[in-house]
């Protein structure tokens, strides 16, 4: 049986209750405007519990959700909306600027790098395949840790199949070096490249299981905080800041900022990128702009 979405009582009190929920739980900050959104999105996963409205749903997850049926509704709300070699400038930056300095420092310990959110496993590869360019796997141990609050998305990185948008921003030689066709349509990841990651399904409100990764001295964490209120950007950033060492670097994307939040973190200019230090990353290297707080703002 199937149900329309506004026939499910997801009006007024319930709207307002299960926008709060979401954002309590995955971060997620809905308007009042965007409660059709949520509505059509979950409508599916209250109809397969074979329920007639959003409120016995409610209840569900309010005193009786799991992980398994979070990950659901994670699954169901997710947008992801990423490609090979997005933002590269960033990538490069932390390539070129920053794991030459982390690996003269890192006395042979393995050096982390962390990607979340993840989504289909498209950054963490493009980090991957650009530490690849640069012979870094050949000159030290890397632990790349890729995470994803939807475990469907998670699911798909690890599968590692990918269609023609994804590459609408890598060349057609490095699509070629890193990925074997597979009919039309489609490319496999190699197995060399996708080795180099470690999967894992993270919520960042988790402050446990982002403990678990962050003890990383750099995380990209980009284009998650526009879905974002300011309370979970800071709950995120202050759970990053815990677990990260006294020297660290946080990547966040071009139309997100933290300078309106007080944080841990300064930004920086680095390799004409901007990329957020924590402590005194940046001390006595002398090619790091601090930047103004005018730059990034928005």
């Amino acid at each position: 049986m199937e149900y329309r979405s506004d026939s499910l009582g997801l009006v007024g009190g319930v709207t307002a209750i299960f926008r709060d929920l979401i954002h309590e739980r995955l971060g997620l900050s809905y308007t009042p405007s965007q409660a059709d959104q949520i509505a059509d999105r979950l409508s599916p996963l209250v109809v397969a519990r074979g329920m007639t409205s959003f409120m016995d749903y409610y209840y569900v997850l309010k005193y009786g959700g799991d992980e398994t049926e979070w990950g659901r509704v994670m699954d169901a709300l997710s947008v992801p909306e990423t490609y090979f070699w997005r933002e590269v400038d960033q990538v490069r930056a932390v390539v070129e600027q920053i794991v030459p300095r982390l690996v003269e420092q890192a006395g042979g310990r393995a050096i982390r790098i962390w990607s979340a959110p993840c989504a289909t496993g498209d950054e963490p590869l493009t980090i991957a395949m650009m530490l690849n360019e640069g012979h870094w796997f050949d000159r030290a141990d890397f632990d790349i840790v890729a995470s994803d609050a939807s475990p469907a998305l998670v699911a798909k990185a690890r599968a590692g199949v990918y269609g023609p948008r994804a590459f609408r921003n890598l060349s057609p030689a490095l699509r070629d070096k890193y990925f074997t066709q597979e009919g039309e349509r489609a490319w496999r990841v190699s197995p060399d490249l996708q080795r180099r990651v470690r999967y894992d399904v993270v919520n960042l409100m988790d402050t446990d299981a982002v403990a678990a990764h962050a003890a990383a001295p750099v995380i990209f964490c980009r284009n998650v905080f526009i879905y974002f209120s300011d309370d979970s950007i800071r709950r995120a950033v202050k759970a990053f800041d815990a677990s990260m060492p006294e020297q660290a670097y946080l990547c966040v994307g071009a139309s997100e900022s933290l300078l309106r939040l007080a944080t841990g973190f300064e930004l920086h200019e680095i390799g004409g990128a901007f990329v957020y230090v924590k402590g005194d990353a940046d001390r006595g290297q002398g090619s790091f702009a601090v930047a103004t707080r005018g730059e990034r703002a928005s």
